[in-house]
Protein backbone atom coordinates (compact mmCIF):
# COMPACT_ATOMS: atom_id res chain seq x y z
CA UNK A 1 0.00 0.00 0.00
CA UNK A 2 0.85 3.79 -0.52
CA UNK A 3 -0.84 6.04 1.24
CA UNK A 4 -1.76 9.34 -0.77
CA UNK A 5 -0.15 7.83 -3.36
CA UNK A 6 -1.45 9.46 -6.82
CA UNK A 7 -0.72 6.03 -9.01
CA UNK A 8 -4.42 4.49 -9.41
CA UNK A 9 -3.83 1.02 -8.01
CA UNK A 10 -6.64 -1.03 -7.04
CA UNK A 11 -7.21 -1.25 -3.21
CA UNK A 12 -5.91 -5.20 -2.60
CA UNK A 13 -6.62 -7.48 -0.11
CA UNK A 14 -2.73 -7.17 2.28
CA UNK A 15 -1.39 -10.69 2.95
CA UNK A 16 -0.60 -9.97 6.45
CA UNK A 17 -0.18 -12.35 9.27
CA UNK A 18 -3.24 -9.96 11.13
CA UNK A 19 -5.52 -10.09 7.93
CA UNK A 20 -5.34 -6.65 8.00
CA UNK A 21 -6.47 -5.24 4.45
CA UNK A 22 -5.07 -1.85 2.83
CA UNK A 23 -8.06 0.40 3.41
CA UNK A 24 -8.12 -1.17 7.13
CA UNK A 25 -4.44 0.16 7.74
CA UNK A 26 -4.90 3.73 6.04
CA UNK A 27 -8.39 4.03 8.58
CA UNK A 28 -6.10 3.42 11.47
CA UNK A 29 -3.32 5.23 10.67
CA UNK A 30 -5.33 8.71 10.14
CA UNK A 31 -7.23 7.83 13.13
CA UNK A 32 -4.16 7.98 14.91
CA UNK A 33 -2.72 10.92 12.91
CA UNK A 34 -5.47 12.79 14.01
CA UNK A 35 -4.93 11.81 17.35
CA UNK A 36 -1.82 13.12 17.20
CA UNK A 37 -2.32 16.80 15.80
CA UNK A 38 -5.96 17.38 17.77
CA UNK A 39 -4.14 16.39 21.60
CA UNK A 40 -0.51 18.03 20.28
CA UNK A 41 -2.48 21.43 19.46
CA UNK A 42 -5.67 21.51 21.85
CA UNK A 43 -4.31 25.15 23.55
CA UNK A 44 -4.19 26.57 20.62
CA UNK A 45 -7.48 25.50 18.82
CA UNK A 46 -9.13 26.72 21.97
CA UNK A 47 -7.50 30.25 21.93
CA UNK A 48 -8.53 30.26 18.21
CA UNK A 49 -11.90 29.21 19.41
CA UNK A 50 -12.33 32.15 21.58
CA UNK A 51 -10.85 34.93 19.51
CA UNK A 52 -13.33 33.89 16.85
CA UNK A 53 -16.28 33.71 19.04
CA UNK A 54 -15.48 37.37 20.73
CA UNK A 55 -15.44 39.66 17.44
CA UNK A 56 -14.76 42.83 17.51
CA UNK A 57 -16.47 44.17 20.67
CA UNK A 58 -15.65 47.32 22.96
CA UNK A 59 -14.52 44.92 25.98
CA UNK A 60 -12.43 42.30 24.13
CA UNK A 61 -10.99 40.02 26.80
CA UNK A 62 -8.44 38.26 24.56
CA UNK A 63 -5.83 39.90 22.49
CA UNK A 64 -3.73 37.58 20.22
CA UNK A 65 -2.12 34.04 20.40
CA UNK A 66 0.28 34.89 23.29
CA UNK A 67 -2.15 37.35 25.41
CA UNK A 68 -5.15 34.98 25.10
CA UNK A 69 -3.35 31.42 25.97
CA UNK A 70 -1.98 33.58 28.96
CA UNK A 71 -4.92 35.22 29.74
CA UNK A 72 -7.00 31.29 29.84
CA UNK A 73 -4.13 30.40 31.91
CA UNK A 74 -4.18 32.65 34.25
CA UNK A 75 -8.10 32.56 34.73
CA UNK A 76 -8.67 29.10 33.99
CA UNK A 77 -5.53 27.14 34.92
CA UNK A 78 -3.38 23.94 32.61
CA UNK A 79 -7.13 23.05 32.60
CA UNK A 80 -8.66 26.14 30.68
CA UNK A 81 -6.07 25.12 28.09
CA UNK A 82 -7.58 22.25 27.08
CA UNK A 83 -11.12 22.20 27.14
CA UNK A 84 -12.82 20.31 24.39
CA UNK A 85 -10.21 17.64 24.63
CA UNK A 86 -12.40 14.79 25.22
CA UNK A 87 -14.37 15.36 22.14
CA UNK A 88 -11.15 16.41 20.23
CA UNK A 89 -10.25 12.97 21.20
CA UNK A 90 -13.55 11.73 20.34
CA UNK A 91 -13.93 13.52 16.84
CA UNK A 92 -10.54 13.37 15.20
CA UNK A 93 -10.01 9.61 15.44
CA UNK A 94 -13.21 9.01 13.66
CA UNK A 95 -13.05 12.39 11.77
CA UNK A 96 -9.58 11.41 10.23
CA UNK A 97 -10.41 7.75 10.05
CA UNK A 98 -13.47 8.70 7.55
CA UNK A 99 -11.29 11.23 5.74
CA UNK A 100 -8.21 9.12 4.91
CA UNK A 101 -10.17 5.95 4.08
CA UNK A 102 -13.02 7.98 1.70
CA UNK A 103 -10.28 10.34 0.13
CA UNK A 104 -7.96 6.97 -0.49
CA UNK A 105 -11.19 5.38 -2.11
CA UNK A 106 -11.91 7.98 -3.91
CA UNK A 107 -8.67 8.36 -5.80
CA UNK A 108 -8.78 5.17 -7.36
CA UNK A 109 -12.67 4.98 -8.03
CA UNK A 110 -13.39 8.26 -10.06
CA UNK A 111 -10.86 7.52 -12.81
CA UNK A 112 -12.35 4.30 -13.37
CA UNK A 113 -15.49 6.54 -13.43
CA UNK A 114 -14.14 8.67 -15.97
CA UNK A 115 -12.72 6.68 -18.14
CA UNK A 116 -15.91 4.63 -17.98
CA UNK A 117 -17.12 7.60 -19.11
CA UNK A 118 -15.01 9.46 -21.93
CA UNK A 119 -12.79 6.09 -22.29
CA UNK A 120 -9.28 7.46 -21.81
CA UNK A 121 -7.38 8.02 -18.82
CA UNK A 122 -6.04 11.62 -19.79
CA UNK A 123 -7.93 12.69 -16.61
CA UNK A 124 -6.56 15.82 -15.01
CA UNK A 125 -5.03 14.97 -11.58
CA UNK A 126 -5.29 17.71 -9.53
CA UNK A 127 -9.37 17.57 -10.09
CA UNK A 128 -9.20 14.28 -9.10
CA UNK A 129 -7.43 15.26 -5.68
CA UNK A 130 -9.86 17.66 -5.52
CA UNK A 131 -12.78 15.84 -6.08
CA UNK A 132 -11.72 12.90 -3.53
CA UNK A 133 -10.94 15.61 -0.73
CA UNK A 134 -14.64 17.00 -1.03
CA UNK A 135 -15.92 13.89 -1.13
CA UNK A 136 -13.92 12.79 1.71
CA UNK A 137 -14.58 15.52 3.63
CA UNK A 138 -18.57 15.86 3.00
CA UNK A 139 -18.60 12.62 4.74
CA UNK A 140 -16.42 12.89 7.67
CA UNK A 141 -17.84 16.44 7.95
CA UNK A 142 -21.48 15.46 7.82
CA UNK A 143 -21.08 12.36 10.27
CA UNK A 144 -18.97 14.17 12.89
CA UNK A 145 -20.84 17.60 13.01
CA UNK A 146 -22.22 17.07 16.71
CA UNK A 147 -19.12 15.81 18.02
CA UNK A 148 -17.40 19.79 16.59
CA UNK A 149 -20.24 21.53 18.25
CA UNK A 150 -20.06 20.05 21.52
CA UNK A 151 -16.42 20.46 21.30
CA UNK A 152 -16.92 24.57 20.79
CA UNK A 153 -19.16 24.78 23.55
CA UNK A 154 -17.19 23.41 25.77
CA UNK A 155 -13.94 25.50 24.35
CA UNK A 156 -16.06 28.62 25.08
CA UNK A 157 -16.50 28.07 28.66
CA UNK A 158 -14.36 30.14 31.26
CA UNK A 159 -14.86 27.78 34.33
CA UNK A 160 -17.20 29.89 36.11
CA UNK A 161 -20.71 28.08 36.20
CA UNK A 162 -22.27 31.43 37.46
CA UNK A 163 -21.88 32.98 34.09
CA UNK A 164 -23.74 30.64 31.97
CA UNK A 165 -27.07 28.92 32.84
CA UNK A 166 -25.96 26.36 30.23
CA UNK A 167 -22.86 25.56 32.04
CA UNK A 168 -21.60 21.82 30.75
CA UNK A 169 -20.03 19.86 33.42
CA UNK A 170 -18.36 17.45 30.81
CA UNK A 171 -18.90 16.21 27.53
CA UNK A 172 -22.03 13.74 28.08
CA UNK A 173 -23.42 16.40 30.09
CA UNK A 174 -23.18 18.46 27.46
CA UNK A 175 -24.78 15.87 24.78
CA UNK A 176 -27.58 15.95 27.35
CA UNK A 177 -27.86 19.35 28.04
CA UNK A 178 -28.05 20.44 24.37
CA UNK A 179 -30.54 18.33 23.20
CA UNK A 180 -32.97 18.53 26.23
CA UNK A 181 -32.95 22.59 25.65
CA UNK A 182 -32.54 22.81 22.09
CA UNK A 183 -33.25 19.88 20.45
CA UNK A 184 -31.41 17.32 18.14
CA UNK A 185 -31.28 19.89 15.04
CA UNK A 186 -28.37 22.00 17.69
CA UNK A 187 -26.02 19.24 16.78
CA UNK A 188 -26.12 20.40 13.03
CA UNK A 189 -25.91 24.06 13.75
CA UNK A 190 -22.90 25.76 11.49
CA UNK A 191 -23.07 22.21 9.38
CA UNK A 192 -23.37 24.57 6.25
CA UNK A 193 -20.24 26.82 6.48
CA UNK A 194 -18.69 23.55 7.25
CA UNK A 195 -19.90 21.77 4.00
CA UNK A 196 -18.42 25.18 2.54
CA UNK A 197 -15.19 24.59 3.60
CA UNK A 198 -14.91 21.92 2.09
CA UNK A 199 -13.39 24.26 -0.85
CA UNK A 200 -10.33 23.91 2.04
CA UNK A 201 -9.91 20.87 1.68
CA UNK A 202 -10.28 20.70 -2.16
CA UNK A 203 -7.68 22.48 -2.11
CA UNK A 204 -5.23 22.06 0.50
CA UNK A 205 -5.09 18.07 -0.33
CA UNK A 206 -4.33 18.61 -4.34
CA UNK A 207 -1.92 21.31 -3.52
CA UNK A 208 -0.22 19.11 -0.92
CA UNK A 209 0.26 16.53 -4.24
CA UNK A 210 1.56 18.65 -6.03
CA UNK A 211 4.15 19.56 -3.45
CA UNK A 212 5.23 16.45 -2.53
CA UNK A 213 6.28 15.92 -6.09
CA UNK A 214 7.57 19.23 -6.59
CA UNK A 215 9.97 18.35 -3.61
CA UNK A 216 10.65 14.88 -4.31
CA UNK A 217 9.09 13.70 -1.22
CA UNK A 218 7.63 10.47 -3.15
CA UNK A 219 11.07 9.05 -2.66
CA UNK A 220 10.06 8.76 1.12
CA UNK A 221 7.90 5.50 -0.18
CA UNK A 222 10.96 3.74 -1.77
CA UNK A 223 13.10 3.93 0.94
CA UNK A 224 13.52 0.97 3.85
CA UNK A 225 12.84 1.93 7.66
CA UNK A 226 16.99 2.38 8.20
CA UNK A 227 17.46 4.69 5.29
CA UNK A 228 14.78 6.91 6.32
CA UNK A 229 16.56 7.50 9.52
CA UNK A 230 19.86 8.83 7.53
CA UNK A 231 17.66 11.19 5.45
CA UNK A 232 15.99 13.78 7.75
CA UNK A 233 15.29 15.95 4.58
CA UNK A 234 12.50 13.55 4.00
CA UNK A 235 10.56 14.43 7.27
CA UNK A 236 11.38 18.26 5.93
CA UNK A 237 10.11 18.22 2.71
CA UNK A 238 6.99 16.71 4.31
CA UNK A 239 6.75 19.16 7.13
CA UNK A 240 7.19 21.96 4.09
CA UNK A 241 4.60 20.41 2.01
CA UNK A 242 1.87 19.65 4.50
CA UNK A 243 2.49 23.63 6.18
CA UNK A 244 2.86 25.10 2.91
CA UNK A 245 -0.47 23.63 1.51
CA UNK A 246 -2.30 24.45 4.99
CA UNK A 247 -1.28 28.26 5.14
CA UNK A 248 -2.52 28.60 0.98
CA UNK A 249 -5.92 26.89 1.74
CA UNK A 250 -6.56 28.46 5.18
CA UNK A 251 -5.82 32.22 3.68
CA UNK A 252 -8.48 31.63 0.78
CA UNK A 253 -11.59 29.45 2.71
CA UNK A 254 -11.17 31.22 6.70
CA UNK A 255 -14.43 33.52 6.63
CA UNK A 256 -16.37 29.77 6.39
CA UNK A 257 -14.56 29.06 10.37
CA UNK A 258 -16.19 32.24 11.34
CA UNK A 259 -19.35 31.90 10.38
CA UNK A 260 -19.52 28.02 11.44
CA UNK A 261 -17.87 29.23 14.73
CA UNK A 262 -20.81 31.91 15.34
CA UNK A 263 -23.81 29.80 14.23
CA UNK A 264 -22.32 27.24 16.57
CA UNK A 265 -22.73 29.24 19.60
CA UNK A 266 -25.87 31.30 18.44
CA UNK A 267 -27.94 29.90 21.42
CA UNK A 268 -25.79 31.84 23.78
CA UNK A 269 -27.31 34.94 22.51
CA UNK A 270 -29.09 36.79 24.64
CA UNK A 271 -30.25 39.20 22.54
CA UNK A 272 -33.01 37.31 20.59
CA UNK A 273 -33.86 40.27 18.36
CA UNK A 274 -30.83 39.89 16.40
CA UNK A 275 -31.33 36.40 13.69
CA UNK A 276 -29.30 33.91 13.73
CA UNK A 277 -29.65 32.18 9.96
CA UNK A 278 -26.43 31.44 7.61
CA UNK A 279 -27.42 35.28 5.75
CA UNK A 280 -28.18 37.22 8.79
CA UNK A 281 -24.92 35.71 10.52
CA UNK A 282 -22.86 37.04 7.56
CA UNK A 283 -24.90 40.44 7.07
CA UNK A 284 -24.36 41.00 11.11
CA UNK A 285 -20.39 40.27 10.99
CA UNK A 286 -19.97 42.74 8.27
CA UNK A 287 -22.00 45.46 9.67
CA UNK A 288 -20.68 45.49 12.72
CA UNK A 289 -16.75 44.43 12.09
CA UNK A 290 -16.53 45.02 8.05
CA UNK A 291 -14.38 42.37 6.16
CA UNK A 292 -11.88 42.29 9.11
CA UNK A 293 -14.61 40.48 11.07
CA UNK A 294 -14.39 37.76 8.95
CA UNK A 295 -10.64 36.73 9.48
CA UNK A 296 -10.65 37.03 13.77
CA UNK A 297 -8.33 34.63 15.06
CA UNK A 298 -6.75 34.31 11.26
CA UNK A 299 -3.14 34.22 12.85
CA UNK A 300 -3.85 31.97 15.75
CA UNK A 301 -5.74 29.83 13.13
CA UNK A 302 -2.54 29.21 11.39
CA UNK A 303 -0.49 28.87 14.90
CA UNK A 304 -2.78 25.62 15.18
CA UNK A 305 -3.99 24.39 11.65
CA UNK A 306 -0.15 24.26 10.08
CA UNK A 307 1.85 22.66 12.62
CA UNK A 308 -1.60 20.65 13.19
CA UNK A 309 -1.71 19.17 9.17
CA UNK A 310 1.80 18.88 9.55
CA UNK A 311 1.70 16.80 12.72
CA UNK A 312 -1.46 14.89 10.80
CA UNK A 313 -0.25 14.56 7.39
CA UNK A 314 3.73 13.87 8.34
CA UNK A 315 2.07 10.82 10.90
CA UNK A 316 -0.02 9.58 8.45
CA UNK A 317 2.65 8.94 6.23
CA UNK A 318 5.24 7.41 8.96
CA UNK A 319 2.32 5.38 10.99
CA UNK A 320 1.03 3.58 7.80
CA UNK A 321 4.22 3.35 6.07
CA UNK A 322 4.77 1.41 9.63
CA UNK A 323 1.48 -0.74 9.94
CA UNK A 324 2.38 -1.49 6.37
CA UNK A 325 5.51 -2.85 6.89
CA UNK A 326 4.99 -4.28 10.45
CA UNK A 327 2.40 -6.44 9.26
CA UNK A 328 3.11 -7.76 6.00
Amino acid sequence: MTPLNTSPDPIRKSTTRSNFTDTQIIALSGALAGFIAGVSVCPLDVAKTRLQAQGLSSNKKYHGITGTLNTILKDEGVKGLYRGIVPIIMGYFPTWMIYFTVYEKAKLYYPKIFQNQFGHNNHNEFFVHSLSAFTAGSVSTSITNPIWVVKTRLMLQTGDESLEKNYYKNTIDAFKKMYKNEGFLVFYSGLIPSLFGLFHVAIHFPVYEKLKKFLKCDNFKSQTNDELQTHSNNLIRLITASSLSKMCASTLTYPHEILRTRMQISSFNKNKSIKTGLINTILNIYKKEGLIGFYQGFTTNLARTVPASAVTLVSFEYISRYLTTALK
